[in-house]
C-alpha cells in the first residue's frame, strides 16, 4: 500500500470514529439536557466535506505524496487531538449546548474561541495539496469558507445565549 493511500485510509477510518464519537456525545449531552441550536445548515457541512474526502479519493489515491504536506497534514492532527481532548464530551459535529453551563476554556479554548474551525479549514487545504492537487484545495477552501461562516456565526450567537459567563 502507497503512503498515499495509507494516509486516505487513515483520514476515512478518523473521520468515521469522529462521526460514531459526535453522535455519542450528542446523545449524552441531550439526555443532559442540552439543546441544538441551528441545524439547518448541518446538511450542507456534510456534503461539503464528504464531497471533500470522496474526491480526494477519486483523484489522490494513486497520486504521489508530498511528504513536507503530508507531515503539515500530521501535525494538524496533534492540534485536533488537543481540541477533541480539551472539549471531551461536548464535541460534536452538531451545535449542542448545555445551558447554563460554562464555555470550555482550557487546551486551545485559552488562546482563541473556535480553534477545531481553524485546524479544519487548514485540513482542507493541507491534505489536498499533499497529493499535488492545488486547484482542488482552493476550490474546497473556499467552499468549506461559506459554511463556516454561517457555522460560526450561528454557533457563537447559541453560546451568547445559553452559556453561563465564566466566574471571575
Amino acid at each position: 500500500m502507497s503512503l498515499g493511500l495509507a494516509l486516505l485510509t487513515l483520514v476515512t477510518l478518523q473521520r468515521i470514529g469522529e462521526l460514531a464519537w459526535a453522535q455519542r456525545n450528542t446523545l449524552r449531552l441531550k439526555a443532559r439536557g442540552a439543546v441544538e441550536v441551528a441545524p439547518g445548515h448541518y446538511g450542507l457541512i456534510v456534503l461539503v466535506h464528504a464531497a471533500w474526502l470522496l474526491g480526494l479519493w477519486i483523484l489522490a489515491w494513486d497520486r504521489p505524496l508530498a511528504l513536507g504536506w503530508a507531515g503539515v497534514y500530521v501535525a494538524l492532527q496533534v492540534a485536533r487531538f488537543w481540541v477533541l481532548a480539551s472539549l471531551g464530551e461536548r464535541w460534536t459535529t452538531r451545535i449542542i449546548v448545555l445551558p447554563r453551563v460554562p464555555l470550555v476554556r482550557t487546551g486551545p479554548y485559552r488562546f482563541m474561541n473556535h480553534p477545531n474551525y481553524c485546524i479544519v479549514a487548514a485540513e482542507v487545504a493541507v491534505l489536498p495539496l499533499a497529493f499535488g492537487l492545488v486547484g482542488y484545495a482552493l476550490l474546497f477552501s473556499v467552499l468549506n469558507t461559506g459554511v463556516l461562516t454561517i457555522r460560526i456565526r450561528a454557533e457563537t450567537q447559541a453560546l451568547k445565549e445559553f452559556s453561563q459567563p465564566q466566574a471571575t
